[in-house]
């Protein structure tokens, strides 16, 4: 059986439960390799796929006898068929994040369901530890990632507009083997830069720009995060200074993010040098990433996870002057025993370029 389909199942028994329904199509991709519309149903004794005419064949080319996964057509599933999945079952898990209510009763109903119980994110807190594959996946997002932002540093011209730059980043990971964009990039040019989710614009690059580049790729289906702060032409003294305070604290993170670590912990020692030199901290320090971009756990004031190896966690300290600039500096991290190591790479000390 499908390694992490075991461990669900032994994870379910031990909560009392007799079987579960994982709706989450991201969680479905995590234990099975699936990316098709249906749902994922780990009966008494049985799992089952249960999808559209229009997958079957594809999903079952994808799945192996190892799987143990017998995939069913919903369209000709026979009423009593569907009944009998959860016979003898008292309990039944579900994910309560990604059920409406009106699909909590149709589960009910058409399931013959005597209890649905939440399970209250257990997929989601395994997949803060990555395993060897999916490091792989996400080293390699990374490394396009730098790739890219190599590029970029010798892409822009002054008169470019932000929106073109943006173009060129997806551009850029489409045709050097990612799957495309893990999140719509962020290009933030001059005052733009002080707003942390500026949208790309219109406006054209100037000399002396400071240029807020937020950017990550998909591959095989995992993300990548990377942010850069570099200038065109030259750098201001105010905005050497904050450079300079927050890549201090964006390396002093990185030392911190170890087994054992608490997220609160780290983002406080953050939090408080920058309030020390004038300056706030306005988001979250860090968050997981992995198939989706923002997982769990989240380094913030209000969090207190302990770190453990293998969990691969964003660092992105930023200090915005609303209407002048900001300065944002961010790396794919992998949690070690004794250390963080970045996933990115790419130069962070002040880069200039001549435009």
């Amino acid at each position: 059986m499908n390694e992490k389909i075991r461990w669900l199942r032994n994870k379910i028994g031990s909560l009392n439960l007799d079987a579960m329904i994982v709706s989450s199509p991201i969680n479905i991709k995590y234990l099975t390799g699936i990316e098709a519309e249906g749902i994922l149903i780990l009966a008494r004794k049985e799992n089952y796929f249960i999808t559209d005419a229009r997958y079957v064949e594809a999903v079952n080319s994808l799945l192996t006898i190892e799987d143990e996964i017998i995939v069913e057509d919903m369209q000709t599933l026979s009423k009593e068929d569907g009944e009998n999945l959860f016979l003898f079952c008292e309990n039944v898990g579900f994910e309560e994040n990604y059920v409406t209510y009106a699909k909590y009763k149709e589960y009910m109903y058409k399931y013959k369901i005597n209890n649905l119980v939440e399970t209250e994110g257990i997929i989601e807190k395994q997949r803060a530890i990555k395993d060897n594959e999916e490091i792989k996946y996400i080293t390699k997002a990374c490394n396009i990632t730098d790739d890219c932002f190599e590029y970029l540093l010798n892409y822009i011209k002054i008169g470019m507009t932000e929106k073109q730059i943006a173009g060129a980043i997806e551009r850029f990971y489409r045709i050097n083997g990612a799957d495309g964009l893990a999140f719509d990039s962020i290009v933030a040019s001059g005052p733009n830069s002080s707003m942390p989710h500026a949208v790309p614009t219109d406006r054209k690059i100037e000399y002396g720009d400071v240029i807020t580049i937020d950017m990550g790729c998909k591959y095989n289906g995992y993300c990548s995060d990377m942010t850069r702060t570099i200038f065109v032409g030259k750098i201001d003294d105010e905005i050497k200074k904050i450079y300079q305070l927050v890549l201090k604290n964006q390396l002093q993170t990185i030392g911190e993010m170890h087994e054992g670590a608490i997220s609160k912990n780290i983002t406080k020692m953050v939090v408080n040098d920058f309030e020390l030199n004038g300056y706030d901290l306005i988001h979250a320090l860090g968050h997981s990433v992995g198939l989706e971009l923002h997982e769990i756990p989240t380094l913030g004031t209000k969090s207190e996870v302990i770190l453990k190896p293998n969990m691969i966690i964003t660092d992105e300290p930023g200090i915005y002057i609303t209407g002048k600039f900001g300065v944002r500096i961010e790396d794919t991290v992998i949690v070690g025993k004794s250390t963080g190591v970045p996933l990115t790479k790419s130069n962070k000390e002040m880069v200039i370029i001549k435009g």
